[in-house]
């Protein structure tokens, strides 16, 4: 991937245009503009729960057209090298770039999909890297600690013609290369070495980023961890050793590095996507990540007490003749006979809007948790908005569903969890 050292930024619902400065919108070139939307047109796709809009395409009067960000946050490196990096909009006076990816981080750390839990954000220079640059050091930090923990060695097969016999002589191979010279011998042999399918995936990873990389640091921190691996191979087909890559007890510290090595090499990411002019997309709904993190926060700080579940399936809307539309809340507490549902929603209320922007289809479904469950009280969570001046809603139904609706200020997730614990518990 040629490297230009273009990277443009933005947050979730800004967007770029086509070459035209436009206030509230980056001007992206033309080419990379029309490569962008290729891959939108590529990646957009209706089912049953409607269009998966990774980044959605519209026309403006005297400004053509316009790429905004919807529901995911992440990067996409182009072909070029040109990086697009999208960071969620998280609501707090002045808040900066370098503090929205340090939250961004953080709320990654949650995520089981990817491996993203064993780094210190602090230590990630977010006051000048992009995402892309972040993610190419976590995995540099990862094979640090493979190096020195000494990179695991497996038995390999090798064919050689060699100046003395050992192992197996290959006869047929032998008369072809030794006919007339009688000095050497065709053999197999089995050899100790640190060359096997996961060390050959992980040098690989590091050339490529080698050549990927804007940041100085991290090409020598690359060019400085190859030195490790000078008894390896370069993988021949990446397919083939990560079929090779089985599970094995003893190569469980190797698990992260890999992770990476398939997102950098193959593309696979906690939602891939696919594009002719796209290098890379990591790209993070933001809704699964959200809920990801307040799960977390609550397993943090409930207290033993307190029966916590998460993505429960115990009820469905109908019973008979067989369940049917299963229910499927965040979370679940029970303590002492009570039971509290909680639901989390990624969207920045307003004022401005109906209802707060609360959506007639969410309040259905907290209506519908109340009653199967049971539950004394329904909770929805939205992240904290500038736009909203309350601090917390109630609705309540004459049946005796009672749904709240409160607030997480993500600058201080820890005391905003332990506050709504305070009153539902």
């Amino acid at each position: 991937m040629p490297s230009c050292n273009k990277t443009y930024t933005i947050t979730e619902y800004s967007g770029f245009t086509r070459g035209v400065e436009a206030f509230g919108y980056e001007a992206l070139p033309q080419k990379t503009f029309d490569a962008l939307e290729a891959y939108i047109l590529a990646n957009t796709y209706d089912g049953e729960t409607g269009a998966v809009e990774l980044l959605s395409l519209s026309a403006r009067r005297s400004v053509g057209k316009v790429i905004t960000a919807r529901n995911y946050v992440g990067l996409i490196t182009m072909t070029d090298g040109t990086v697009i990096e999208i960071l969620p909009k998280i609501s707090g006076n002045g808040i900066s770039q370098k503090e929205t990816k340090q939250i961004f981080l953080e709320m990654l750390k949650t995520l089981n999909d990817v491996n993203f839990k064993n780094f210190n954000v602090s230590d990630l220079r977010t006051d000048r890297l992009d995402l892309f640059e972040i993610f190419i050091k976590m995995f540099l930090d990862e094979v640090t600690v493979l190096t020195k923990q000494g990179l695991k060695s497996a038995y390999s097969t090798i064919e050689n013609n060699e100046r003395f016999c050992k192992g197996k002589l290959l006869t047929s191979q032998d008369i072809k290369h030794n006919l007339v010279t009688k000095e050497r011998f065709y053999v197999s042999y089995d050899d100790f070495n640190i060359n096997r399918p996961e060390n050959r995936l992980i040098k690989t990873t590091l050339r490529f980023l080698l050549k990927a990389s804007n940041d100085m640091q991290n090409r020598q921190y690359a060019t400085r961890l190859l030195t490790f691996f000078d008894g390896v191979e370069y993988s021949v087909s990446c397919d083939g050793d990560f079929s090779k890559c089985f599970p094995d007890r003893s190569m469980n510290h190797y698990e992260r590095a890999l992770s990476w090595c398939r997102v950098f090499l193959k593309g696979n990411s906690f939602t891939a996507f696919a594009g002719s002019h796209v290098a890379l997309a990591l790209l993070f709904p933001m809704e699964k990540v959200f809920e990801s993190f307040v799960a977390a926060k609550f397993r943090k700080h409930i207290s033993g007490k307190v029966n916590v579940r998460t993505q429960d399936t115990t009820y469905s809307l109908f019973d008979s003749p067989n369940r049917a539309f299963a229910l499927r809340p965040d979370i679940v507490l029970e303590f002492e006979g009570h039971k509290v549902v909680l639901d989390t929603k990624w969207k920045l209320l307003s004022e401005k809007a109906s209802n707060c922007g609360i959506s007639q289809s969410d309040m259905y479904q907290m209506y519908a948790y109340g009653k199967k469950y049971d539950a004394e009280r329904v909770v929805l969570l939205y992240p904290n908005s500038e736009e909203l001046s309350k601090t917390d809603i109630a609705y309540v139904s004459n049946d005796n569903v009672k749904v709240d609706v409160s607030f997480i200020d993500l600058r201080d997730a820890d005391n905003s969890i332990m506050n709504i614990l305070s009153q539902i518990c």
